[in-house]
């Protein structure tokens, strides 16, 4: 149906350039415009009301209408509406962030602290500024050849182009030219469809370890700067560590003497369930990378948490040249760094931990109760308030659907007639990320909606079938 003439809907055809969409196809269905959100609900503009299953993209972690962040922000552009953090500048809403970060920051190498933090204003710019320090670093401490960096398939870093050339997702590199070299990518700790038959997940775990280690050897240990890694993969489909895993990972990398950088942009701020992602598997990171839930997404900014050993190393290549040649114009504005340190405090006022610990399970055991068995889903998965199905064709023989079908993109269409905004990922798993304000009353409501999509595709889809043969 096209929009009418100069409605939003119109004008964004004409206009809008969007991200991660199927340009052709926009042009004839058009965007679906919102216009006003309230708690974990969101509206458009003929009125309709939306569950965001998702929290917009991981990150609306306090709804759509605190009141307490707009008056933050209010408040901070009346007295400092810019400043930047260039040539040792700095404000109070810079350092108060800085140090209400390093408070709250989990255990790094060898259960030492964090050091120091650099703000950025996205993940993929915090993801790109860790690229630089890694490179500036070694070249610091006199260890020029160490400068590779090893990530995994379907991981998510980003979409800059060496955050692009981290993440292992193949839609982020084809057409890109991507990635550049010096980035290599291990395989998915997916236990569903990367175990063998019989194997545990331990011993899936075992051999992922050992296939990192046995990377690092024929690259060349001295060559390596870090590996880099999620506590849960996100974008790739919501992908749970298996058991013992990041212990086997780290035992390899202390003995090859290589960094640990962890990129908490979607687990950070409770989502697992705990503080950090890190802390819920048991991972001490050398450099943490967060965003997203640091200020509710209610304005950009992201941050760079490094360890003294890191920071040291800064430290030393600024003293030889005379600077850290490093930075963005908003590198810590005063703006987002006042709503972010509100977010933080909002967090602490409601025990967000104990309110995840209250709801995450009921989502995680209705998730099974209403899925695990349903005939298009293969795994359900998840952790505190986390979650995926995973739509598949066959069930006993783990296949997915043919991509051409786009049964996930199909169920999220459905999901929006229903009243739910829903995400489709990688092998059609789609996601459930919601604010993490949800009561449990709405997540049964939110997977009420998602039935209801779900079993109207299955219909669909049979009688496809039916009418193929």
């Amino acid at each position: 149906m096209t929009p009418p003439r100069n409605s939003t809907a119109a004008r964004d055809i004409a206009y809008a350039l969007h991200p991660y969409t199927d340009h052709k196809q926009h042009l004839i269905d058009g965007p679906l415009v919102i216009s006003r959100g309230k708690g974990v609900r969101i509206f458009d503009e003929q009125g309709k009301e939306y569950i965001e299953a998702m929290a917009g993209l991981w990150c609306a972690s306090l709804g759509f209408d605190n009141e307490r962040l707009v008056r933050a922000a209010t408040e901070q552009m009346r007295k400092l509406p810019f400043y930047h953090s260039f040539t040792a500048k700095s404000h109070e809403p810079l350092v108060d962030l800085a140090e209400m970060l390093i408070e709250r920051a989990p255990l790094s190498a060898h259960g030492k602290p964090m050091s120091k933090v650099f703000f950025a204003n996205s993940g993929s710019e915090a993801n790109d500024s860790v690229i630089k320090i890694l490179w500036y670093m070694h070249n610091a401490i006199g260890k020029p050849e160490k400068k590779k960096i090893i990530s995994r398939l379907k991981g998510y870093h980003g979409i800059t182009l060496a955050a692009a050339s981290l993440t292992g997702l193949p839609a982020n590199h084809r057409m890109f030219d991507l990635p550049l070299p010096g980035f290599i990518h291990v395989g998915t700790p997916h236990h569903y469809h990367g175990g063998r038959p019989g194997e545990s997940e331990e011993d899936f775990a075992t051999r992922l370890a050992t296939e990192l280690e046995e990377v690092i050897l024929r690259e060349g240990p001295k060559t390596i700067a870090a590996f880099y890694a999620e506590p849960f993969m996100g974008a790739g489909g919501v992908i749970l560590p298996p058991a013992t895993y990041f212990e086997k990972v780290q035992a390899v990398l202390r003995r090859h003497d290589i960094l640990f950088c962890v990129d908490e942009v979607i687990a950070g701020f409770f989502r697992t369930g705990s503080y950090w992602g890190s802390q819920t598997f048991a991972i001490q990171p050398d450099i943490l990378v967060c965003a997203k839930a640091l200020s509710a997404s209610y304005l950009p900014i992201s941050a760079v948490l490094v360890n003294e050993r890191v920071f040291q190393g800064i430290a030393e290549g600024s003293s030889t040249i005379g600077t850290w040649g490093h930075g963005f114009t908003y590198s810590g504005h005063p703006v987002p760094a006042a709503v972010a340190i509100e977010t933080l405090r909002i967090y602490d006022e409601m025990d967000m931990q104990g309110h995840v610990g209250r709801v995450g399970p009921h989502l995680q055991r209705e998730l099974r109760r209403r899925f695990a068995d349903h005939p298009l889903v293969g795994e359900v998965r998840g952790v505190g308030l986390v979650g995926a199905i995973e739509l598949v064709e066959d069930r006993a023989a783990h296949r997915n659907f043919d991509p051409a079908k786009k049964v996930g993109i199909r169920l999220t269409k459905l999901g929006e007639k229903h009243g739910v905004i829903l995400r489709a990922m990688v092998n059609d798993s789609i996601g459930f990320s919601p604010p993490l304000i949800i009561t449990e009353a709405e997540i049964d409501e939110m997977l009420d909606r998602t039935e209801k999509a779900l079993d109207e595709l299955t219909v669909q889809l049979r009688r496809e079938s039916i009418a193929a043969v």
